[in-house]
């Protein structure tokens, strides 16, 4: 479809773009009143005056269409279509193929306190402790962990003690150090 180019038919165009703008809007406005109208009014009162049956009494094979006119509040096309999911079988019996139909808020892990070993800024902690201690030779056992002492108190941690050794040269051991990474180079010229 072509754009028009001259100016007297885009002026067209925008008036009657104006005109079901504006056409539009009021629609909504009556919309909007008539259901500010039902809001007080009681269910029954409503299917009265529809000629609507109560929602609750229809069943599998009734015509739910009628519910789904502009004139029927939301609160009643809510009961109905409930009613009619539960009436139909193919639609109450879902299979598992839908994809978001799970509820994962409920989850048995998010009802308690969920236990991780991630770290902010560290990332998952006991991953890495496990390679780091794959990765120890066999002669340099695995830091244990501390025992309590005979009154009932855990003895005070010694990293500081440990750190220093761990820092001195002649205690560490020769670790083999990977080959720096070939880095591509480009000449241009």
């Amino acid at each position: 479809m072509s754009v028009p180019t001259d100016f007297w038919s885009r002026r067209k165009a925008r008036v009657a773009a104006e005109q079901a703008a504006e056409t539009q809007a009021r629609r909504q406005a009556e919309e909007a009143a008539a259901q500010a109208a039902l809001e007080d009014r009681t269910d029954a009162d409503i299917l009265h005056e529809l000629d609507l049956p109560d929602p609750d009494t229809l069943e599998q094979g009734d015509d739910f269409a009628a519910f789904m006119g502009r004139a029927v509040p939301e609160r009643i096309r809510r009961r109905a279509l409930r009613r009619l999911w539960r009436s139909n079988p193919v639609l109450a019996n879902l299979d598992n193929l839908v994809d978001y139909n799970e509820d994962y808020g409920a989850s048995p892990a998010l009802n308690g306190v969920a236990r991780t070993t991630y770290e902010v800024g560290k990332g998952l902690l006991a991953h890495v402790d496990e390679m780091a201690r794959q990765a120890a030779p066999p002669d340099r056992p695995a830091p244990a962990a501390a025992a309590p002492s005979d009154d009932g108190e855990s003895p005070e941690d010694d990293t500081t003690t440990e750190q220093a050794t761990a820092t001195e040269p002649h205690d560490a051991p020769e670790a083999e150090t990977a080959p720096a990474p070939h880095r591509m180079r480009f000449r241009f010229g």
